[in-house]
């Protein structure tokens, strides 16, 4: 697949330049409290749970990495989901309105229609009849213009995750309009032809980590809030 090495190494800028220096930025104001909605009940009972004992630096961990493990990178993933597409629009871009990409199914080795979304929880009910209704737009375009576009050929391609996880939302999709709804690794196999393609995305990605070890920057900004008048306030509790 020629546009492979295109995409990964793009996926690797990405994912360095707009995920992880946010999340870096973002880990570095953690030094200070008032970054954080602090409950000193479970901010205590947290740091027991976690650690053994309710000293400073255990307050300190017990607040800062379930921000910087789970809301913060989740967040700055999501918000930046739309370069991530565009990433993929310049080697399949569609130029429909409502329609992200367009490629040659290397399954059945039918043209698709698709609107990229994140993940298999990332639609609401609003969602479902704003695709349904992109969709349906495209189908009744083609036809005033003699093209036949099947329904099973304008689909949603979920970049992450597995068929099982699919919200009710994405299932409201296929069993209420008749829209394929396309997850993980089989969507990536479908786009590239490549088996592999999926496990080589998360690969890339993990590679900045590698890259890019922030676990003594951690430290300190743990270390920093500890040593905080509101967080020394707390041990004494």
């Amino acid at each position: 697949m020629e546009d492979k090495a295109f995409i990964l190494e793009q996926v690797k800028q990405w994912f360095s330049q707009s995920i992880a220096a946010n999340h870096i930025k973002n880990t570095l104001k953690l030094k200070k409290p008032k970054e954080f909605d602090i409950n000193p009940f479970l901010s205590i009972y947290l740091a027991k749970f976690l650690t053994g004992d309710a000293s400073a630096h255990s307050i300190a961990k017990a607040l800062v990495l379930p921000r910087v493990l789970g809301t913060s990178i989740t967040t700055s993933f999501g918000q930046n989901m739309q370069s991530f597409i565009s990433i993929l629009r310049q080697s399949y871009g569609s130029t429909t309105s409502g329609i992200d990409i367009e490629f040659h199914d290397h399954v059945d080795g039918n043209k698709k229609y698709c609107q990229l979304k994140a993940g298999p929880n990332t639609i609401n009910k609003d969602d479902v009849e704003s695709i349904a209704g992109h969709f349906r737009g495209v189908i009744n375009l083609a036809k005033t213009n003699n093209l036949r576009i099947h329904r099973d050929d304008m689909i949603v391609g979920v970049l992450y995750g597995e068929q099982s996880d699919l919200s009710s939302h994405y299932k409201r999709i296929m069993s209420q309009y008749d829209h394929p709804v396309i997850t993980g690794a089989d969507f990536w196999y479908r786009l590239t032809g490549d088996v592999d393609f999926y496990n080589d995305l998360i690969e890339a990605i993990t590679s900045v980590a590698t890259e890019s070890d922030f676990s003594k920057q951690l430290d300190e900004v743990i270390d920093e809030l500890a040593q905080t008048e509101t967080i020394k306030s707390l041990e004494k509790l």
